[in-house]
């Protein structure tokens, strides 16, 4: 069982390539998208737009205020 482990761990290992990448021999990249005037290089593609990683909108606190007293805030019974 351990050797089944250890070799999975060793193929999954070999799986990233540290080369940029290429197309298949033979291959071409796709055809530009329409309205593109040019076909888009493989670092284009893979760089993620805006909208499929927006940036974080939110604000930080930046100070503590008290909260106002809650009329409604009456304990149970």
């Amino acid at each position: 069982m351990k050797r089944f482990v250890l070799s999975g761990a060793l193929l999954l290992a070999g799986c990233g390539s540290a080369a940029g990448l290429q197309p298949a021999p033979g291959q071409s990249l796709p055809v530009a998208p329409r309205g593109a005037n040019a076909t888009p290089t493989p670092a284009e593609l893979l760089t993620p737009t805006p909208q499929q990683r927006p940036q974080r909108s939110d604000e930080l606190l930046r100070r503590s205020d008290e909260r106002r007293s809650d009329e409604f805030d009456l304990p149970p019974g």
